[in-house]
């Protein structure tokens, strides 16, 4: 029998037209990888990591994670037609609100009271008490604090109303709030509304006088948590979460999220017809939350049969773990640690990880081509026997992310 061999592998010449196709598509995908992780954000030394979908050339399109401005970097280094077969997903949660407090020295003792409540509530706090220090130059301290300040809070008493300082602070906060979308909260204390300069009497002006309840509050506007009572339950049994996707797609991610004991490819596989009942929707939007989410299934006569990259998606959402930090974690022990082992089985033995937890995190770095793994088959339940040792590829996502 005439043997061929396309891309190192033995292929049947009954196979070869499939085999050279395929070889093409990896040859494409490998080729723009390598070009996308070539991104270097100049500033901070980071890499983007790049996971490939898509099976065949019409289908193929990248998902590019990695630093707001990493991602604005990419966008300019590519040309348009080829923006159109990426997706991009930043890595940097939004940041915990800053405040600047505004005072008058006189109400020195109420003012570090509110700012220690603040900061102790997860708002980073620009109070001078703490901010200012022997020898600091007071104009350049107070220009960084409000420079840096999501929330510009001025504490309004009738000593602090007529100081001069403060309302220069004032009208600095008040250009900020219109130029860069600061917020501008004037906080009263013993002052009655009525006596707000006109400029600020249109505004809400919370007042300390129940300092626990009233600072509380305060706390949470910032946060922006609302007054509002919780909506109810909609109709269908949409998960109250933004994914970044329709709340039928979100639904039926869930569904899988749950119902999978291993993270693997086609753990569980069910029907339109099943995910229909489970999720409440028409079988015509399971059909439709389906394509939306194709980059995550294989769908085979009305059989979906889902990915490891939707539980690497979407486990941070319905699970206790974030697939993202544990690989984090994996890849930092894989570069640091000699000794780390390279058996699947005993690295979730080590980490006291089930399958369940480890294979997302090895399948977000196999996916992202961080990590060699091994291609044997009846490694069940762990997605794979093996992790290889550090790569470059592995030292360069660490680093970038620490």
């Amino acid at each position: 029998m005439i043997k061929f061999k396309v891309g190192g592998r033995s292929v049947r010449p009954e196979n070869i037209a499939g085999a050279l196709m395929q070889s093409v598509v990896e040859e494409v995908a490998n080729a723009m990888r390598e070009r996308l992780e070539a991104v270097r954000l100049p500033a901070t030394g980071e890499f983007p990591t790049v996971v490939v979908h898509g099976d065949r050339l019409d289908n193929l399109s990248f998902s590019v994670e990695g630093s707001p401005e990493l991602l604005a970097l990419v966008k300019q280094r590519f040309a348009a037609e080829e923006l159109e077969n990426m997706t991009f997903a930043s890595t940097v949660g939004s940041t915990s609100p800053r405040a600047f407090l505004s005072y008058a020295r006189e109400d020195r003792q109420l003012a570090e009271q509110v700012a220690a409540a603040l900061q102790a509530n997860g708002i980073d706090t620009w109070w001078a008490g703490w901010c200012i220090g022997a020898g600091d130059s007071l104009r350049q301290k107070i220009d960084e604090g409000l420079a840096d300040c999501t929330h510009f809070l001025v504490l309004l008493t009738p000593a602090s109303i007529t100081k001069p300082w403060v309302n220069q602070e004032m009208d600095a906060g008040l250009v900020r709030k219109l130029n860069e979308n600061t917020r501008f909260i004037a906080v009263r204390s013993g002052l009655a509304a009525s006596a707000l300069p006109p400029l600020l009497a249109g505004m809400l002006s919370p007042s300390i006088d129940d300092f626990d309840a009233d600072v509380r509050q305060l706390v949470n506007d910032i946060h922006g948590i609302l007054r509002k009572p919780p909506l109810g339950a909609p109709p269908l049994s949409v998960p109250a979460i933004e994914t970044g996707y329709s709340p039928a797609a979100t639904a039926v991610a869930k569904v899988f999220v749950e119902a999978s004991e291993t993270a693997m490819f086609g753990d569980p596989q069910l029907t339109v017809q099943e995910l229909a009942t489970q999720t409440a929707l028409s079988e015509d939007d399971v059909r439709d939350a389906l394509h939306e989410l194709q980059a995550y299934f294989t769908v085979s006569f009305d059989r979906a049969l889902p990915k490891d990259e939707l539980f690497v998606a979407f486990d941070k959402h319905f699970t206790t773990s974030d697939p993202a930090a544990d690989a984090l974690t994996l890849a930092r022990d894989i570069v640091n640690d000699e000794s780390f082992p390279g058996n699947t089985a005993e690295i979730g033995e080590r980490y006291g990880w089930t399958p369940r937890r480890l294979n997302p995190a090895v399948a977000y770095l196999i996916n992202r081509n961080l990590v060699m793994d091994s291609k044997a088959l009846g490694t069940h339940p762990w997605i794979t026997a093996w992790v290889q040792k550090k790569t470059d590829a592995t030292r360069r996502f660490v680093k970038s992310r620490s």
